[in-house]
């Protein structure tokens, strides 16, 4: 780790060096000039402070905390049940929903939801330090000096921010949104949708919760100048007209989104990203969903780490759910109802912990495997760790593991048991975007 960390620190003074010859050099789809290599060192500098030389540490906190919930249910249940009383309280089940849905004033306490992350995001606070701010126009028509009260505005300030919406609306995004550090988009209490224009992208920030969103028929847009902070705009390319991109970026939580039919990806998280959780989503209706991990031959995101926890894999959906390289990844009690190639993927020896999960496979007798290798043989890949744990099997499905034990594996008690179909339903029933009011539970 220790060689990795230095090669990639001297690759980047060496960039620094050059970047006074290199202002109008491209760097994927952006133009990398000394703004964007200050803002690339920071995010480094940052992916290395959030990354965990002990993954399992992360598994084991999420694994006791829905252990926790479970058990507090079941015994909920049981005393209702000895009441004679029919129960109409707070319908959360999974430890994330269970830290602030079950409060009525949570719309007067709305940072509270900054405290519910788990996985590897858990430490992941958003725009918790910074005002509220409130978007009331969905117009998106000036790209380089955006109307205060809009979206693009928000994201591109300085200062955290908790930005909340004053009415439901549909913003059509005529360019990539390019989101700063320290930022919260709460979508809850409006029927928020991103949609029929460019997606969201975080790059070279850190800190961003982006909850309670509809993202969707997001397209390809061809670029040009793009203002993405107060102090700086640039040149960006076509985007790829991904829902949301992750790009060298940590400390990134996404939860309660709704998310289909983009033209790349619903959300990829490529070029050294690290400590991100995905939990809480409702994926529909789309070929690529989930990227993790963008080249074979970049082994830069062998830092990545990501919680796939709670979400709901449901109609319409082809493969990628995720398609991992490099880094490790638990997938844990997610329902995957609907596949047509496979589930989980991979290439470049990733460490994938799959628990806990309900697998139903489709009826083509071709694809009842979830797992799925790439570019590689079975020598190559009998070398990766992927280990199914406590996974549930419908229809067929099944699971090829490979590779030897996760070193430093938690302790059994911290695993998550097989759980009947029934609890995995409860866990994952309210994925996507909840219907909140307030002065109501969420």
């Amino acid at each position: 780790m220790e060689g990795k960390r230095l090669s990639i620190w001297v690759l980047a003074a060496c960039m620094a060096v050059l970047a006074p010859g290199l202002q109008s050099e491209f760097q994927g789809n952006f133009v990398f000039d000394k703004y964007w290599m200050h803002r690339a060192n920071e995010a480094r500098e940052a992916a290395f402070e959030a990354y965990r030389d002990k993954p399992e540490e992360a598994t084991k906190v999420l694994n006791e905390d829905v252990d926790k919930g479970l058990e507090e249910t079941e015994m909920n249940n049981t005393r209702r049940e000895l009441r004679g009383k029919i129960y109409r309280g707070c319908m959360a089940k999974n430890p994330i929903d269970r830290c602030w849905r079950c409060k009525k004033n949570w719309n007067d306490q709305r940072k509270r939801l900054a405290n519910c992350a788990l996985g590897f995001g858990k430490k992941t606070r958003g725009g918790a330090k910074g005002k509220h701010y409130v978007v009331h126009d969905a117009w998106d028509g000036d790209l380089m000096n955006p109307r205060p009260g809009t979206l693009r505005h928000a994201v591109i300030q300085k200062e955290p921010l908790w930005i909340i919406f004053a009415k439901s609306m549909v913003i059509n995004l005529k360019q990539e949104l390019l989101i700063a550090s320290h930022k919260t988009i709460d979508g809850r209490g409006a029927n928020v949708h991103i949609a029929y224009g460019a997606g969201l992208t975080i790059q070279f920030a850190k800190n961003v919760i982006i909850h309670g969103l509809y993202i969707h028929d997001i397209v390809s847009k061809p670029g040009g100048y793009i203002r993405d902070s107060v102090e700086h705009a640039g040149f960006r390319t076509r985007s790829d007209g991904d829902g949301i991109s992750i790009f060298g970026s940590s400390l990134v939580w996404l939860d309660h989104l709704s998310m289909r039919n983009c033209a790349d990806g619903l959300i990829d998280v490529i070029e050294g990203s690290t400590a991100v959780t995905i939990s809480n989503c409702h994926f529909t209706h789309h070929y690529d969903v989930m990227l993790l991990g963008a080249h074979d031959h970049n082994d830069m995101d062998s830092i990545m780490q990501v919680t796939v926890a709670f979400n709901h894999f449901d109609k319409g959906l082809e493969q990628r759910m995720p398609r991992c390289r490099w880094g490790f990844f638990h997938v844990v009690n997610n329902d995957y109802t609907h596949w047509m190639m496979y589930a989980i993927g991979g290439s470049s020896s990733p460490t994938i912990l799959s628990q806990g999960n309900r697998f139903i496979a489709p009826h083509n007798t071709s694809a009842k495997e979830i797992t799925h290798r790439e570019k590689s043989t079975p020598a190559e890949w009998n070398k990766w760790t992927w280990k199914s744990q406590g996974d549930m099997m419908g229809n067929g499905a099944f699971f090829v593991e490979s590779g030897p034990p996760i070193k430093k594996m938690p302790k059994k008690k911290y695993i998550i048991k097989a759980k009947p179909a029934s609890t995995i339903v409860k866990l994952t029933r309210f994925a996507g975007v909840l219907k909140c009011r307030s002065n109501k539970k969420c």
